[in-house]
C-alpha cells in the first residue's frame, strides 16, 4: 500500500481491506502528487460541513500530506464520536452551524477552504430546507470567506441526462436536470459563481460522481443486491464512478487549480459503465446470479473528466481493484452506512 517514504503507492494496493481501521488508512494515505501540490499551496485549510460521508477521510487525507498545515474542520457534529476521532489525527475541530452568519462570520479566516455542506438524502421531505443548504449556506460562506480559494463541491446531477453512448456531459454542457435537489444544486453552484466574480474570489466547483467507499456507493449497492438476490433496475444503465480516496485528493489539489472567477470541473473515473455489467462482475465475484428489472434508457447522468485527468492524471485505484474490494467487503458482511445512494432515480427525487 506505501513505498518507502510513506506515500500511497498504486503499484502495492492490498487485494482486499479487511475492516473499517485499515479502510480508512487506505483513504487517507497521500500520494506524492497530493503532497507536491498542498506543498505549492500556502496556508491552512478549512473544511466546511466535514460531518458527511467524505468529509472525514478528506480532512484527515489534508493533514496527512501537509503535517506543517492547520487543518480545521467544521461542522454541527450531531455524529457521536466523530469530532474525538478527527482531533485524534491532529485535526481541529469547530463546532458550527452554517446555517447561523453570525456563527459563521466568527469562524477563523483561511486562505483554503474546502466547501462540503449540503442535503441531498431525505431533500424531497423538507424542501425548504433543502434550498437553505444548498443555495443560503453557500451564499453565507462565499460571503464570509471571499479573501480565501474555495474548492466547493458540487455533483454531476446538475447536468441533464447525457447520451450513454456520448462521453458524458462537459464542464461546457448548459445545466438543465430534472428534480428540484439537482436545481437547488445549480442554485449552490450560482452563489459561489456570484460571489467569485463579485469579489474575485479564486475557487473550482467540484462536478463530483460517484464516490465509491467500500461502505456504500454504487458499486456497494449493486454487489449487496446480487448478494441478496434483489432485482437491480436497470432504467439508469450507465455511471461514472472513483475511488473516494482518489476524489478527495483531487478536490484538495484543486486548492492549487482555481480559477478567478470559480469554474467547474468534473471528476470521476474515466470509464462510462454498464450497471449490467457491474453486476455481471459482482455475480462472477460473488458467486450468485445477477437480477434485473426493467431495461436500460439511452440516456443517464455521466460526464467527460477529461479536464480532470489533464490536470491530475487518471484515478490511482483502477475499476476493478474497486470490483475486487467491494465484493470482498460485502462478501464478508463487513459494515455498511445503510445510506442507498438512489443512483437509479430518474425523476431527482431524493
Amino acid at each position: 500500500m506505501t513505498d518507502d517514504t510513506g506515500l500511497l503507492d498504486p503499484a502495492a494496493l492490498p487485494r482486499r481491506i479487511d475492516g473499517v481501521d485499515s479502510l480508512e488508512e487506505l483513504m487517507s494515505r497521500p500520494s506524492r502528487a497530493l503532497v507536491e501540490d498542498l506543498a505549492a499551496v500556502e496556508g491552512d485549510i478549512l473544511v466546511l460541513g466535514v460531518g458527511g460521508k467524505m468529509g472525514p477521510s478528506l480532512a484527515r487525507l489534508a493533514r496527512r500530506a501537509a503535517p506543517q498545515k492547520r487543518v480545521l474542520a467544521v461542522a454541527r457534529f450531531s455524529e457521536p464520536g466523530l469530532r474525538d476521532a478527527l482531533e485524534r489525527h491532529g485535526i481541529e475541530t469547530i463546532a458550527c452551524d452554517l446555517l447561523d452568519r453570525a456563527a459563521v462570520e466568527r469562524l477563523p479566516a483561511s486562505p483554503n477552504v474546502v466547501f462540503m455542506a449540503g442535503r441531498k438524502f431525505g431533500a424531497e421531505g423538507d424542501l425548504p430546507l433543502t434550498w437553505a443548504m444548498n443555495v443560503h449556506v453557500p451564499a453565507i460562506s462565499a460571503e464570509r470567506f471571499r479573501r480565501s480559494r474555495i474548492v466547493a463541491f458540487s455533483t454531476g446531477c446538475v447536468y441533464p441526462f447525457a447520451d450513454a453512448a456520448g462521453g458524458g456531459s462537459t464542464e461546457e454542457t448548459p445545466l438543465d436536470p430534472p428534480g428540484e435537489y439537482a436545481i437547488s444544486c445549480v442554485g449552490r453552484e450560482r452563489m459561489f459563481e456570484y460571489f467569485s466574480a463579485l469579489h474575485g474570489t479564486p475557487g473550482r466547483l467540484f462536478r463530483l460522481n460517484y464516490a465509491i467507499d467500500l461502505r456504500y456507493g454504487v458499486l456497494h449497492d449493486i454487489a449487496h443486491k446480487v448478494k441478496a438476490g434483489e432485482p437491480i433496475a436497470l432504467a439508469m444503465g450507465h455511471v461514472n464512478v472513483i475511488w473516494q480516496g482518489d476524489a478527495c485528493a483531487q478536490a484538495l489539489r484543486c486548492l492549487r487549480h482555481c480559477s478567478t472567477p470559480t469554474s467547474p470541473l468534473n471528476v470521476s473515473g474515466p470509464e462510462t459503465l454498464s450497471v449490467r455489467s457491474l453486476a455481471h462482475a459482482f455475480a462472477e465475484r460473488l458467486g450468485r446470479p445477477a437480477v434485473f428489472a426493467g431495461s436500460e434508457a439511452p440516456t443517464a447522468w455521466l460526464t467527460n473528466t477529461v479536464k480532470a485527468q489533464r490536470l491530475f492524471g487518471p484515478p490511482l485505484v483502477a475499476l476493478n481493484t474497486m470490483l475486487d474490494w467491494v465484493a470482498d467487503w460485502v462478501a464478508c458482511d463487513r459494515p455498511s452506512l445503510g445510506k442507498p445512494t438512489k443512483f437509479e432515480s430518474r425523476d431527482g427525487r431524493y
